[in-house]
C-alpha cells in the first residue's frame, strides 16, 4: 500500500445547463456560498461557478460547468449516482426537508441508514443530492479499529425497502415553515459521494494503491439488498476523516455505462497538500501504469487528471493557493474573475455571458 494518502475530497464538479438557475438553487435555497465566479478555462465562453464555505475550504467545494444546450446525462457504471452534503443533526435535516418541500422540491426520506440519516432530492438539472447527518458513524456495527474487514448487513436500525413504513417516513418533517436557514441547518460540505461500478474488488485495489483510500464498509444497498454497497475513506484505523467517504454500488457485469452531460457529475477532485506532494502523486500514479495529465494551473489550485478503471474522471488538486488569491474573503464570488492569460479577452467574454445576480 502506498504511503501517500489523500486527506479526502477537494471538490466535486458537476454540469449545469443554466448558471443563473444553479446560483438561485445552491446559493439562495441551499445557502451554500458562491466563492468564485469565473469561466471554464478550457472554454471561456461559459461560466465555471464555485460554491463552498466562507473561504472555499477543500472538502466543501462544489463547482459547476455551464453547458447550455447540452443533452442530459445519465448515471451508470463509471459515473456518480449522487452527492451527499452533511448536516449535524436529524433535527436540522428535517428543517431542510420542510424548506425544500415548501420551495416545490420533491424530497424522499428521511431514511435511517444506520451510519447516518438521509434525505434525497434533485437540483434543477436532475443531479441527485442527499443531505446526510454527521452520525452516528461507521463504528455502530464494527469496531472502529477494524472497519471494512468483513461483509456486514446494514445496521439493525436501518430502514430497508419492503420492510419500512413508507407513509410514516413521508410524514416526517419539521412542523413549521423554514423561511430562513438556521445555524443548526448549516451544510458541512461533502459528506460522501456515491458512484457505480461493475467490479468492486478491482476498485478496492485501485483506490487503495492509487489514492491510499481504505475500505471502511462492505455492506448492501438498503433500497436494493441484491446490490452490494462498499465504502472507502481516508482512514487511519481510528478515524474516518471528514469529507473523504467515497462509496460505490456494485452493479452486474455488462451494466449500462454512465453518460456525461447536464445533471451529472463531471469529475471528483481529491486533495494534494502541496505542489511538491502533487508531483509525488503524479510519479506514484505513473509507476502504477495510470495515465496522468501534466500539471495544469487552475489559478486557485494546481491539478492533475486521471481515470479509475471504470473511466470515472478523477483529479488531484492542491490545497493552495486558494480562492483569496485574487479576492478578499469578504467579497468572494462578487465579481467575474479571469486568469491573467484571459484578461485581454474580458470584454468579449463578458459579452458572451448572461449576467448573474450578485
Amino acid at each position: 500500500m502506498t504511503t501517500l494518502t489523500t486527506a479526502g475530497f477537494h471538490h466535486v464538479t458537476m454540469v449545469s445547463s443554466d448558471a443563473r438557475r444553479t446560483l438561485a438553487f445552491y446559493r439562495d435555497l441551499l445557502g451554500v456560498g458562491l466563492v468564485k465566479r469565473t469561466v471554464n478555462f478550457d472554454d471561456p465562453s461559459s461560466y465555471h461557478l464555485y460554491f463552498g464555505d466562507a473561504s472555499g475550504a477543500p472538502g466543501t467545494i462544489l463547482t459547476f460547468f455551464e453547458w447550455s444546450g447540452a443533452p442530459r446525462g445519465n448515471w451508470g457504471v463509471g459515473g456518480v449516482h449522487h452527492l451527499a452534503l452533511g448536516v449535524a443533526t436529524a433535527e436540522g435535516q428535517l428543517k431542510w426537508k420542510r424548506r425544500l418541500v415548501d420551495a416545490g422540491v420533491a424530497v424522499s426520506g428521511p431514511f435511517d441508514r444506520g451510519w447516518f440519516r438521509s434525505i434525497y432530492f434533485r437540483d434543477p438539472d436532475g443531479q441527485v443530492l442527499e443531505v446526510a447527518t454527521r452520525g452516528p458513524g461507521y463504528a455502530v456495527d464494527e469496531p472502529i479499529d477494524a472497519l471494512g474487514k468483513v461483509e456486514v448487513a446494514p445496521p439493525r436500525s436501518a430502514e430497508l425497502r419492503g420492510a419500512r413504513d413508507e407513509a410514516a417516513i413521508t410524514a416526517r418533517t419539521h412542523p413549521e415553515p423554514v423561511p430562513v436557514i438556521t445555524p443548526d441547518m448549516a451544510l458541512e460540505g461533502i459528506h460522501h459521494v456515491t458512484a457505480i461500478t461493475d467490479d468492486l474488488s478491482r476498485l478496492n485495489e485501485f483506490y487503495d494503491r492509487a489514492l491510499g483510500l481504505r475500505l471502511i464498509k462492505q455492506s448492501f444497498n438498503q433500497d436494493d439488498p441484491s446490490t452490494k454497497h462498499w465504502f472507502w475513506g481516508s482512514y487511519d484505523g481510528q478515524e474516518v476523516k471528514p469529507h473523504s467517504a467515497l462509496t460505490f454500488f456494485g452493479w452486474p457485469a455488462g451494466a449500462r455505462p454512465a453518460r456525461g452531460g447536464v445533471g451529472q457529475t463531471h469529475h471528483l477532485a481529491f486533495r494534494a497538500g502541496s505542489a511538491e506532494e502533487q508531483l509525488a502523486w503524479r510519479d506514484h500514479l505513473l509507476s502504477l501504469g495510470v495515465e496522468v495529465s501534466p500539471v495544469m494551473d487552475r489559478t486557485y489550485f494546481q491539478s492533475i487528471y486521471f481515470r479509475d478503471p471504470d473511466g470515472l474522471l478523477l483529479e488531484l488538486a492542491t490545497d493552495g493557493p486558494g480562492f483569496t488569491v485574487d479576492e478578499d474573503v469578504v467579497t468572494l464570488g462578487s465579481e467575474l474573475r479571469l486568469p491573467a492569460w484571459l484578461e485581454t479577452e474580458r470584454e468579449q467574454i463578458e459579452h458572451q455571458l448572461q449576467p448573474l445576480q450578485v
